[in-house]
């Protein structure tokens, strides 16, 4: 079987791109630095459904992106959740805060209705995380090929 994003957040996100395990979305909500890593397996819901080495890359390419997000935003705390209930496709959830953000400091689900990006503004933003998604080096544990 081959790995297709769950409908919901095809609809509720932007393609950004791809690093070696999940592929890389940005929530339509200019509100917050909001991104969602995908694993490209198909028909996992759960971290242990990903093989250890998975396991390992997807929180590397977790950390990695909330490192380079904090960065780039100068946030004051990264947010990480892998929630599901949903949408049931494992799915993690890498947000930059500030005290300055829509819903700080409560959680930002269900805080406030999301506020569309204008398309100029959703391209600029995508283009700088496209940018740093070049960046990336694959850690030494070994390689994850995506499947297609």
């Amino acid at each position: 079987m081959n790995y297709h994003l769950h409908p919901q957040l095809e609809k509720d996100c932007f393609k950004v791109g791809r690093l070696p395990l999940c592929q890389v979305l940005m929530m339509n909500d200019r509100q917050y630095p909001w991104f969602i890593l995908v694993p490209q397996r198909a028909d996992v819901r759960e971290v242990f459904e990903l093989s250890k080495q998975e396991q390992q890359m997807l929180w590397h390419e977790v950390a990695w992106l909330g490192e380079h997000l904090m960065t780039t935003y100068q946030g004051e705390k990264l947010n990480i959740g892998a929630l599901g209930n949903m949408v049931p496709q494992l799915h993690v959830h890498v947000i930059v805060r500030d005290q300055y953000d829509a819903a700080w400091p409560a959680p930002v689900w269900g805080k406030s209705p999301a506020k569309a990006f204008r398309v100029e503004d959703a391209a600029q933003r995508i283009a700088r995380v496209e940018t740093l998604l070049t960046t990336y080096v694959p850690p030494t544990f070994g390689n994850v090929d995506s499947e297609a």
